[in-house]
């Protein structure tokens, strides 16, 4: 009995490296839209057998971040233009409730980490490490998610900012930061003042900007599975 629990413990930190290596990925804009997820390479890659593989690809198929293709395997979604109208959509409505709930409830505490986290972000972008601020610009608002106190938007959001990564991988213009370093801390001067109606208009603003500075972009290099997944 101890036994199978110990394989069921093991079984589940695996997939969760393996959920986390391609999330990650495509949060890092490594992994673009399109990809391919081939189970071999990524069985070779982990150690781990195609039942548990093709266990994390559906896993990551219901959370929109890859599509599994009758017989021709798995790839990083792809989203459409009507799936990237309505994602926006949505990420605008969720995100003007987090904000407006963060007004309410973030302590002096909060915004001081918030601050700091925002400072890093900073430096990232004059380092010009696109890869390190896309993800410390996507960081930004799941915190603000987690300062809301609300498990259920905060769930949500995840989903979105997962989605609207992989569209800013293919379409954001390359050397572009995905989001706006000013325009974040203007969002959070006026959740430090109160101003939630002023802090939800700068929100909204700021993902209608993002939105519309997106562009096609053709597929970058092809590179090796385990560097897109940062193994390599």
């Amino acid at each position: 009995m101890e036994d199978t629990l110990l394989k069921n413990d093991e079984s589940g930190d695996v997939e969760d490296r393996i959920y986390r290596a391609v999330f990650d990925s495509v949060m890092s804009q490594r992994l673009k839209p399109g990809t391919k997820l081939p189970e071999a390479p990524l069985c070779e890659l982990f150690g781990v057998s195609r039942s548990v593989v093709r266990k994390v690809l559906q896993k990551l198929e219901h959370d929109h971040i890859v599509q599994l293709r009758p017989n021709r395997g798995a790839i990083v979604a792809v989203p459409t233009r009507e799936e990237t109208r309505q994602i926006f959509e949505a990420r605008r409505a969720v995100e003007a409730a987090i904000v407006r709930l963060v007004a309410e409830r973030a302590t002096a505490r909060d915004l001081k980490a918030l601050r700091e986290q925002l400072r890093e972000e900073h430096q990232a972008m004059h380092r010009f490490a696109q890869p390190a601020w896309a993800r410390l610009a996507s960081a930004y608002h799941l915190r603000l998610a987690e300062l809301s106190g609300n498990a259920i938007l905060q769930r949500y959001l995840t989903e979105i900012v997962s989605r609207c990564s992989l569209i800013v991988a293919v379409h954001q213009p390359p050397g572009n930061a995905a989001c706006e370093h000013d325009e974040h801390e203007r969002i959070v001067d006026c959740i430090a003042r109160g101003d939630a109606e002023s802090a939800v208009q700068l929100m909204d603003q700021h993902l209608r900007e993002l939105e519309q500075h997106l562009m096609i972009e053709a597929p970058g290099d092809e590179k090796s599975l385990a560097r897109l997944l940062g193994l390599a």
